[in-house]
């Protein structure tokens, strides 16, 4: 069960880091602002030191539980569990309030963010079951 939490933890640092590609790197692409975020090309400006910042929260939490990852599996089992078993829990948690955001209509039409916080939330979700049994 151990190989699953790993797994499901790596993916969900996986998703961030690539968030934070997105938000930080390439928010000014129409591909990303508009078809990712729903952003309209007209108000990308505005929330562009928003996406950057947000962009590198990711990027650290991606990076957080990587390096838990890591500490587990080179024997640091107290530390690197308690890093993912924290990670997890915080990046679902962001998932379900995303998912709260989509169903009250903030930012766009409710409905249009569901695939975000189902791709934020249901990863760690699947880590922290897996740590049930280990």
């Amino acid at each position: 069960m151990v190989a699953v939490v790993w797994i499901f933890a790596l993916l969900t640092a996986a998703i961030h880091i690539m968030v934070f590609v997105w938000e930080a790197l390439l928010l000014e692409r129409p591909a990303i602002h508009n078809a990712i975020f729903g952003v309209p090309s007209a108000d990308v400006a505005a929330v562009r030191l928003w996406a950057f910042g947000v962009g590198f929260y990711n990027l650290f939490l991606g990076c957080g539980l990587v390096i838990g990852v890591i500490a587990w599996w080179m024997g640091q089992a107290v530390v690197g569990r308690t890093l993912v078993t924290y990670l997890c829990w915080l990046l679902f948690l962001a998932g379900i309030v995303l998912f709260i955001a989509d169903r009250m209509g903030m930012g766009r039409e409710r409905g249009k963010g569901v695939g975000g916080a189902i791709a934020q939330s249901t990863p760690p979700l699947i880590a922290l079951i897996a740590l049930l049994f280990v």
